[in-house]
């Protein structure tokens, strides 16, 4: 089954928390605090595996978590990193997050990997707050929780010819005709449902790979008839063969047929037409298709190159397949690159999230939410008093107290903050 398409949802590991402990030795009196930091979350890392073609990996699971880090040891010594989650895709994977709709990677390359998801960082032990004024801390912090998201995977055919053209014009047979390709072929609309490859050889031991994809129609481009399935993958082909039933065996005029896929083309796409396009004129082998493809001619208004072949006979596909070798020979690979490949580091200007937000719940309660002070909460100790402080200066830090008055709470109203209440104290 060919699978382009699935939503799943990664969790990268959280870090493991930092612990309290104390250097006990004999001889060695208040030998001071030696609790170590957690180790760091595992990342979930997509890796481009070339001898896959579909996401059907992805079909019934759905859920990705990688392992936490582990907890940070007595003696200052720190915890186990996790290792990262890496889940192999095929070449042509975009990923991009549902929420936000920021594409997070677009892989192509053989090994090529990207982080979809970081791990959380390692809680820090409290032999990293020892300070002159309180060397021997009782505090430490728990692991940060590593980044969860929905994600969109999307598989984009990698191929270096596609052929595009209405329902039944001939394109599965050209493919099990020119390749050891065997799609599913028979005398009715939409036989193809998914994008067939086939690695096409010539007779001059060129060769290219060669994708059949389903049958586009009027509309496609607003998604009629799975329209916008089927265009993604003319995206990254190099050259477009336009199919076309110049005998008209379904009764529409071939001119007709190549205007209408062309404009569906141009309105998913504008670049689609500016890629080489070559014409092919099919099913000459039948009566009329000589005169058909003289009409046609005459009506075409810009200089394509038309190949008359017969997918019965076989007529006309060896000079079809030695121009379209001849075509590729000219362009250069990736023709519209997606991604830039070069090594480099791009600084951008990233606008901060505001801190928390503060609502009211009907019981009168005060409601604090926000990533960053929901973050702050979850790496607290609230087992340990010191943590509970210092958690309560930061708080007081980032302003939440002055807002909190500023939103009319008083003395003894009750603060929340996910599962945690408390109490609001002038």
């Amino acid at each position: 089954m060919f699978v382009d398409q699935v939503k799943v949802y990664v969790k990268a590991g959280d870090g493991g928390n930092g612990i309290v402990a104390f250097r006990r030795e004999i001889y060695v009196p208040m030998g001071g605090p030696a609790g170590g930091d957690g180790g760091n979350g595992g990342d979930v890392i997509f890796e481009v595996d070339e001898g896959l073609n579909t996401l059907m990996d992805f079909r019934y699971q759905r859920h990705f978590k990688a392992k936490r880090g582990e907890n940070g040891m007595g003696k200052g010594m720190h915890g186990k990193n996790a290792d990262p989650l890496v889940l192999s895709v095929p070449p042509g994977t975009s990923v991009r997050d549902v929420n936000s709709g920021e594409v997070i990677a677009d892989l192509i390359e053989h090994k090529q990997r990207a982080v979809i998801a970081k791990g959380g960082r390692g809680g820090r032990g409290n032999i990293r707050f020892a300070s002159p004024r309180n060397p021997a801390p009782e505090i430490a912090e728990n692991g940060e929780p590593g980044i969860d998201r929905d994600i969109q995977i999307e598989l984009k055919l990698i191929a270096d010819v596609g052929l595009v053209g209405f329902p039944s014009v001939g394109k599965s047979t050209l493919l099990s005709t020119v390749s050891a390709a065997r799609p599913k072929i028979a005398d009715y609309h939409f036989t193809t449902l998914s994008p067939n490859l086939g690695v096409v050889d010539t007779a001059d031991q060129r060769s290219f790979v060669l994708a059949d994809l389903p049958g586009l129609i009027e509309g496609a481009h607003e998604g009629v008839g799975l329209g916008h399935q089927f265009l993604r993958h003319v995206e990254r082909t190099r050259v477009i063969l336009h199919v076309l039933d110049m005998a008209s065996t379904e009764g529409r005029d071939p001119y007709e047929d190549f205007v209408t896929i062309n404009k569906e083309l141009e309105q998913y796409d504008p670049t689609l037409l500016e890629r080489p396009m070559i014409i092919i004129a099919n099913k000459m082998d039948l009566p009329e298709a000589e005169e058909q493809l003289s009409f046609f001619k005459e009506q075409l208004e810009e200089d394509y190159p038309i190949y008359p072949i017969s997918t019965v006979t076989k007529e006309g596909i060896r000079d079809l397949l030695f121009a379209v070798a001849n075509k590729l020979d000219q362009i250069p690979k990736n023709y519209k690159p997606i991604e830039e490949n070069e090594d480099r580091v791009v600084y951008k200007f990233e606008k901060e999230e505001k801190a928390f937000s503060i609502t009211r719940e009907p019981d009168g309660a005060f409601v604090l939410y926000g990533d960053k002070i929901e973050k702050l909460f979850k790496m607290t100790d609230f087992s340990r008093d010191e943590s509970v402080q210092r958690f309560s200066r930061q708080l007081r830090g980032m302003g939440v107290d002055d807002a909190l008055r500023d939103r009319g709470a008083k003395g003894g109203d009750t603060v929340r903050l996910l599962d945690y209440e408390f109490e609001f104290m002038e």
